[in-house]
């Protein structure tokens, strides 16, 4: 059925209303060059109503003032780049990490977890390993990347000419998710405030994120993992690579494609440390 003119303006109206109890901040004005005054130019007056339109307004009415405007977006995190030089304060802090880490309950996997697995390496490293949570064999030593694919990255680091306690290695989440699945959002983000401090304490010069999972946090992106590696990405001034994490390369340990690629992901790295 066509609508009158004032039907019309009755919906804009009530549109108007609506975005502006939401918090859009505009209000409706009359047409430039009219007078509100001057009953030829402007829009007739509403008709009077029919006993079932009040009831439907005043529920629009009431829908609009119970929804309230989104909070202003968080400020971005200050740069990490050009910071000072880390101070025994400072190193104390990371200790201070570990300790919360061990006994956290924030996440319902502390209850399966037989020890937590916070980091390790050099508290003021140049280069920052994060992968995306402890396996069976982090769990059970608490340490981070020591079974299969944490030989391999270990290879890996050494081929970089880096020692073991040069670098920092440690994960998203802290505890093993149950039969290794992939960490859920809740416990990404009960864990990832640990992981955030341990970046702001150690500032690491680049960090390499190992797998979907660590580079979804950092670089975020529809794309998968082969159209991301090797592409530096940057977290709060920090350059970010994402790669391939070594677990795929042990399953898919006759792939030399796949172990070439990781390679050439890791020589930007290292050109952009300015080499060994």
């Amino acid at each position: 059925m066509k609508k009158s003119a004032a039907d019309i303006w009755e919906d804009l109206k009530g549109q108007v209303d609506f975005l502006t109890e939401a918090g859009a901040g505009f209000v409706l004005k009359p047409a430039k060059g009219r007078s509100a005054g001057d009953p030829s130019r402007s829009v007739p007056p509403a008709p009077r109503q029919t006993a079932s339109r009040p009831a439907a307004a005043a529920s629009s009415r009431v829908q609009a003032r119970d929804i309230k405007p989104l909070p202003p977006a968080a400020p971005p995190l200050p740069s990490l780049a050009g910071l000072p030089a880390q101070t025994a304060a400072e190193r104390r802090s990371l200790e201070e990490i570990d300790k919360q880490v061990l006994v956290c309950r924030l996440c319902p996997l502390h209850k399966l977890r037989t020890q937590a697995v916070p980091g390790e390496g050099s508290r003021s490293a140049e280069l920052m390993f994060i992968g995306e949570a402890p396996g069976r064999d982090e769990d059970a030593q608490g340490r981070p990347f020591v079974g299969r694919a944490g030989q391999l990255l270990r290879k890996i680091i050494a081929a970089m000419k880096f020692r073991e306690d040069e670098v920092y290695i440690t994960n998203i989440v802290k505890c093993r998710p149950p039969d290794n699945r992939v960490p859920h959002r809740e416990e990404e983000e009960a864990c990832s405030p640990y992981l955030v401090r341990q970046i702001e304490l150690v500032r690491p010069r680049v960090i390499v994120t190992l797998g979907k999972t660590p580079t979804d946090y950092f670089v975020p992106g529809r794309e998968g993992m082969t159209a991301r590696r090797g592409n530096f990405g940057d977290y709060r001034g920090i350059p970010v690579m994402p790669t391939f994490h070594p677990s795929y390369l042990v399953r898919n340990e006759g792939n030399r494609e796949l172990k070439r690629m990781v390679w050439e992901d890791m020589q930007k790295v290292m050109a952009l440390l300015g080499g060994k």
